[in-house]
């Protein structure tokens, strides 16, 4: 038995997960997780996860969806959501059919993160640009895109 007591209770894991995933989507690895630092057992956390899934409450589908669409919100870029979808457990054929890097919207959301950050007059010298491309990098977005959009605005 574990500290909580719990261990044993499918009535208490439940509501635990439902609580969990009342306040916002899980991915079924986060649930898990989540659940075993509640002291719940493993195997009993596999039924669960199992049957939430079966009656549609836990979907890693999604899941992905809400937090792709929050991260963009929040001016994340393809290759930072495609990596913290993998930490999260999500199946690389989910993610594949979320994330379209070639999908204009990520342009125009690199413009905008730029423009928020650094206004809309262009980078003065090389040392201005490369500090902005760093902070485009680490925001998600490639390189390519980066050096594309600078350009542009030189």
């Amino acid at each position: 038995m574990s500290e909580s007591g719990f261990e044993d209770d499918p009535a208490a894991l439940e509501e635990a997960a439902l609580r969990l995933l009342a306040r916002r989507e899980h991915s079924a690895q986060e649930l898990r997780r989540k659940l075993r630092q509640r002291g719940f057992a493993q195997c009993a956390i596999e039924r669960m996860v199992g049957s939430l899934q079966q009656r549609r409450l836990l979907s890693d589908q999604r899941f992905a969806e809400a937090y792709v669409r929050a991260r963009r919100d929040k001016g994340f870029g393809p290759l930072r959501i495609r990596a913290e979808l993998r930490e999260r457990g999500v199946a690389e054929e989910l993610i594949e059919a979320e994330l379209d890097p070639s999908d204009p919207q990520w342009r125009e959301l690199l413009r905008r993160v730029r423009e928020r950050r650094f206004g809309s007059a262009p980078p003065g010298d090389r040392r201005e640009q490369a500090r902005q491309a760093r902070f485009l990098q680490q925001r998600g977005f490639a390189a390519g895109e980066i050096r594309e959009l600078l350009r542009q605005e030189e």
